[in-house]
């Protein structure tokens, strides 16, 4: 007999928890590539100036503009993550002034130092690709920027390495890779890291929706659960009432009465209990027992009512076919003929097959909801229909002038998938 354990949890939302960390250690990996870019062309260019013969006080300002230089493009980082996509470059122009000035300053010094257009045009063009460009604008700027690096790279190396030796001009050309591919490294991980926000934010839309989706669900099972128990108060009650005003065998007509009145009271208890089963998904009702029960309810409403139940049907997917039987039962009872009402539960293959069918009731007829459907307007239908699809079932509803039928086929594999809840 399948049943959901006492203490079982609720089922997590996809999508809906946190990840303890998020996304900010990949902002980090991609900040410290980034820097670590920086500092290798800096250390670069004092190998390649040393082999020059530049002398040591040269090198030491190269060297400390060049780490000043990769602190000051730290901010710009920062200002990127928290960027607006809508915002231009210049949104939080304070915060970018200092780091452009400094890139400006290195370039310049390192520059006339040097001699090399290479080396004093890389770190402004650097500095620029970090800012917040638009992505069709940034990709126009990294291409201009790109052949503005090499056209300067060959420009060098015509003038000032005409004279090197081969280990210096060979070093040169590693150089002159690096420079003009540092924007588009850059660029590449900042876009690598603008995919992982959008993922993300697309990660947290997925759990919202998760959680709106599951909200529907349980309000449709609430409907389910306490739309049943309070039709069927209304049903005792009213029979109950009928029995009193009878006047013939008023000892035997006054013990009915008070029985239809103590099963209304005890379907008050159950829907409370039911209720509180939902919310903690601790309803354990056998199939098997809640068609005995509608199949029970049914025939106190003066209703001839019958049911065929395979051997095994206590296997099935109790979650998903209980509140169906549950509404249909409803459905049967508030817009059926009150005649008759066959119901059957069995396995078909490779799925379970419910069946539940009644006579038309006649000042209803099939030209508007059926006998079986929520004509009062309600989302009694709907909702089976949204439950089984979800489980990966099928509804399917046949109608005539004097019966209404309905079929639900679910799947084997909604057992399992309970079983493992």
């Amino acid at each position: 007999m399948s049943t959901v354990p006492p203490g079982s949890a609720l089922p997590e939302v996809i999508g809906a928890r946190r990840l303890n960390q998020g996304i900010t250690a990949t902002w980090w990996y991609t900040v410290s590539g980034v820097m670590a870019f920086q500092v290798m062309v800096v250390f670069v260019w004092l190998s390649i100036f040393g082999g020059l013969g530049f002398d040591f006080a040269t090198l030491a300002v190269i060297g400390i503009g060049g780490l000043v230089w990769c602190a000051a493009s730290f901010p710009l980082l920062l200002q990127y993550r928290h960027r607006d996509d809508a915002a231009g470059p210049v949104a939080g122009w304070r915060g970018i002034l200092i780091p452009i000035a400094v890139a400006i300053a290195f370039g310049v010094v390192t520059g006339v130092l040097s001699g090399l257009w290479l080396v004093g045009t890389l770190p402004l063009i650097q500095s620029l690709a970090l800012l917040n460009w638009p992505r069709g604008v940034r990709v126009r700027l990294l291409l201009v920027a790109m052949v503005v690096l090499a056209a300067l790279w060959f420009i060098d190396l015509r003038t000032a390495f005409a004279d090197a030796d081969a280990e210096v001009v060979g070093a040169w050309w590693v150089f002159g890779f690096i420079g003009v591919s540092l924007p588009v490294m850059a660029v590449m991980s900042l876009w690598w890291w603008d995919v992982l926000v959008t993922l993300d934010r697309a990660r947290a839309s997925e759990a919202r929706l998760g959680a709106m989706q599951e909200r529907l669900r349980v309000a449709t099972d609430v409907h389910d659960l306490q739309g049943h128990h309070l039709q069927v108060i209304a049903l005792q009650l009213e029979l109950a009432e009928r029995l009193l005003d009878k006047t013939g065998s008023e000892d035997e007509n006054r013990d009915a009465a008070l029985q239809q009145l103590r099963l209304a009271r005890a379907s008050v208890a159950e829907a409370r209990q039911g209720t509180r089963d939902l919310a903690m998904r601790f309803r354990g009702v056998p199939l098997p027992d809640e068609i005995a029960n509608a199949v029970d309810l049914l025939r106190a409403a003066g209703t001839t009512a019958d049911a065929r139940v395979s051997a095994d049907a206590a296997h099935a997917p109790a979650s998903v076919l209980g509140p169906v039987i549950r509404e249909t039962t409803t459905n049967v009872l508030r817009h059926g003929g009150g005649r008759w009402a066959r119901l059957s539960l069995a396995r078909d293959g490779d799925a379970w097959r419910y069946e539940i069918a009644n006579d038309a009731a006649s000042d209803n007829g099939v030209s508007g909801d059926g006998s079986g459907c929520d004509g009062s307007g309600g989302s009694g239908l709907d909702g089976i229909t949204r439950r089984i699809a979800e489980a990966g079932g099928e509804v399917r509803v046949e109608r005539s002038k004097s019966e209404f039928h309905v079929i639900v086929t679910v799947p084997d594999a909604a057992t399992e998938a309970e079983a493992s809840r």
